[in-house]
């Protein structure tokens, strides 16, 4: 393993030989009683986990386990269950309970990097002495960390700051890294939120940016037409892609999803499947009824607008592409 950079938390040692013992155990239950699920090998755009080891990965200071969404959900429970609907590859995103420490996926894409990348969080905003957004971007890219989450205007405290809340040079510099490095900036934002990212695309067109989750629009229902354009007006920005997934909280809320099918076929029309990308949005996804192969389920077998390769693509070839097809930089 290799050492930290001054930029990153020091990781936490694990055995290989007893973490692919898990991921082979995980696996192996995953597959127990099941038929092989048909279709390409699956790559999950978006998954969070969690360690019950709080020892070993400790929460951010003042959170304790009744923080948690479940006591745990480990990249073992992960794999199990993926494994499944035939996912095979997965972006694990920072939770936000380890706060800036990345300790626990940079633990696991480092035993594995050719099944996990990573999603972290970098803040552009500080009123403490940390080194600039982008020098961080670079640092924890070393370590499979290839996407950098920000929060919308609408998803986050307030920070007292008016329509252009990304006119700080905090967001210059890690769209300006994004373009240099190949670094995705990943969005979880509403339509409000749209405007600036409009702007910050134009002002750096070669920065790769996602939009998660549809950019949860259709929260309003007698918005939804108005919201739909734009989203899908950002597609006349080339770098932008989109996540389809986390189903369970759009929508009627409700297996097997075909309500979203529609929404689904305007997106991929205006973005093109070769910018669109699943996401499960475990562990999410794998409560109240839901599960990962419901999910995969609406691309690989409802939407039969799709052809073959549009589904391959969606499914599979745009997250690799973008996520394993690549080199750190140095």
């Amino acid at each position: 393993m290799r050492n930290p950079t001054p930029n990153e938390p020091r990781m936490k040692t694990l055995s290989r030989r007893r973490w692919m013992s898990g991921l082979a155990l995980a696996a192996a239950a995953g597959r127990t009683g099941r038929a092989a699920p048909s279709g390409p090998a699956v790559v999950d755009a978006h998954a969070h986990v969690w360690s019950p080891d709080l020892h070993r990965y400790p929460l951010a200071p003042g959170l304790t386990r009744e923080d948690l969404w479940f006591p745990s959900f480990t990249v073992e429970e992960l794999v199990e269950r993926g494994s499944r609907a035939g996912v095979t590859r997965y972006n694990l995103i920072q939770m936000t309970c380890y706060g800036l420490d990345h300790s626990y996926i940079l633990d696991i894409i480092a035993n594995d990097p050719t099944r996990f990348v990573g999603t972290g969080i970098v803040p552009a905003v500080s009123d403490v002495s940390l080194p600039g957004p982008d020098r961080t971007m670079k640092a924890l890219a070393r370590g499979g960390i290839y996407a950098f989450r920000i929060r919308g205007r609408s998803t986050r405290p307030a920070l007292g700051i008016g329509e252009r809340w990304m006119d700080h040079p905090g967001f210059d510099k890690m769209f300006a890294a994004g373009a240099r490095h190949d670094l995705c900036l990943s969005f979880l934002m509403t339509p409000a939120d749209l405007p600036e990212l409009d702007r910050m695309c134009r002002r750096h067109p070669e920065t790769p940016v996602i939009i998660d989750h549809f950019c949860l629009i259709g929260k309003q229902a007698d918005r939804m037409e108005e919201e739909t354009r734009a989203l899908c007006g950002m597609a006349r920005h080339p770098r932008v892609m989109l996540k389809l997934g986390a189903f369970y909280a759009l929508g009627k809320k409700t297996p097997p999803y075909r309500d979203m099918l529609p929404l689904i076929r305007r997106l991929v029309d205006a973005f093109g499947p070769a910018r669109c990308m699943w996401e499960s949005d475990a562990p999410l996804q794998t409560r109240d009824g839901h599960t990962f192969e419901a999910a995969v389920a609406v691309i690989r077998d409802h939407a039969d607008f799709l052809s073959s390769s549009d589904k391959r693509q969606i499914l599979q070839g745009t997250a690799e592409k973008l996520f394993f097809r690549r080199t750190p930089p140095s």
